[in-house]
């Protein structure tokens, strides 16, 4: 099965764990990918029914022929995972099972990363695309083309956290009154030409902030997180558990911040009866983020970003 057979899901065995603490009911894949965790959970609990949602029509392709196997208990969403709460009714009414588990892996997935052609890597040439979804109009090559000194700076520094964005986005619009940029070998060189030799001896790949920013900004990625979080936990039935895996801080930090609330009472601290009202509404189910271990680092080196966290939802708004 072409694209498949290369897609080791990251911590999968951490998730299964996690989204198995009540053996029957839905599972909301936000992220489908290729699959790989969807199989997972669907082959370690036959009770549970998998919606897979995905922005990338290529992506739930390959994921179905995969999971073909389980028939009705496998469901796909061409969408993004803002959208989880009309998913998870969706689901309700054709499994008639409650949301007992949600699970977003974060970030670009390998087969977006293993295909050139869709702009994603820098160490490859590529078109400059970066579209999860291929079908929208915004490409990393548009963005360079048009936003101005001011506005690639603030995409640079706010999503990639890049120290020299002010400098790599001036010549990058120097460059593109001569020649518009359109591979990434270009952008590669740019940023190459603006960062200090002394600095690219540490961190890495000098333009993996650059990427890492224009594939937020192209796909729109935090706030799209930033609306799915509450939606994904107003989504569940209570008991249920939503975990994230994130690759990157400006993910980690969103998702941080909204598990805190959720497990924090709002009632003053002094009041001696806390009302329902203000409990809170949220376990934490990690202590702090979670990391690969040593044996998933060897076997699956896109695993040493990641950071998971988990919760259990324990008490409804309603």
């Amino acid at each position: 099965m072409a694209g498949t057979t290369r897609h080791i899901p990251v911590m999968r065995d951490r998730c299964v764990e996690l989204l198995s603490a009540t053996p029957k009911g839905v599972i909301i894949d936000a992220t489908l990918g290729l699959g790989g965790h969807s199989e997972a959970i669907l082959e370690a609990n036959p009770e549970l029914v998998v919606a897979g949602i995905d922005r990338d029509d290529r992506a739930i392709a390959l994921a179905s022929e995969r999971l073909a196997r389980f028939g009705d208990r496998f469901h796909t969403f061409h969408t993004t995972y803002d959208e989880i709460g009309d998913v998870a009714e969706q689901m309700r009414e054709r499994a008639g099972l409650a949301v007992v588990g949600i699970l977003m892996d974060l970030g670009v997935s390998s087969m977006q990363l293993d295909e050139a052609e869709r702009g994603f890597s820098y160490a490859r040439s590529a078109p400059l695309d970066m579209r999860m979804d291929p079908t929208s109009e915004v490409t990393a090559a548009s963005i360079l083309a048009t936003a101005s000194v001011g506005e690639l700076t603030r995409t640079f520094r706010t999503y990639g956290e890049e120290k020299y964005a002010n400098r790599i986005a001036a010549r990058i619009v120097e460059a593109r009154e001569q020649v518009p940029l359109t591979t990434t070998d270009e952008l590669v060189a740019i940023i190459r030409e603006c960062i200090p030799q002394s600095a690219k001896r540490t961190g890495g790949h000098p333009a993996k902030r650059v990427f890492q920013a224009l594939r937020v900004a192209v796909n729109d990625e935090l706030r799209i997180l930033a609306e799915a979080l509450p939606r994904a936990i107003d989504a569940l039935d209570v008991g249920g558990v939503l975990v994230v895996e994130s690759y990157q801080s400006l993910e980690d930090r969103i998702v941080k911040q909204v598990f805190a609330a959720g497990a924090t009472s709002t009632a003053p601290l002094d009041l001696p009866i806390i009302p329902e009202s203000a409990k809170p509404r949220l376990k934490l189910l990690t202590r702090g983020a979670e990391r690969a271990d040593e044996r998933e680092l060897e076997a699956n080196p896109r695993s040493a970003p990641v950071r998971l966290r988990a919760v259990r939802k324990i008490r409804s708004t309603t």
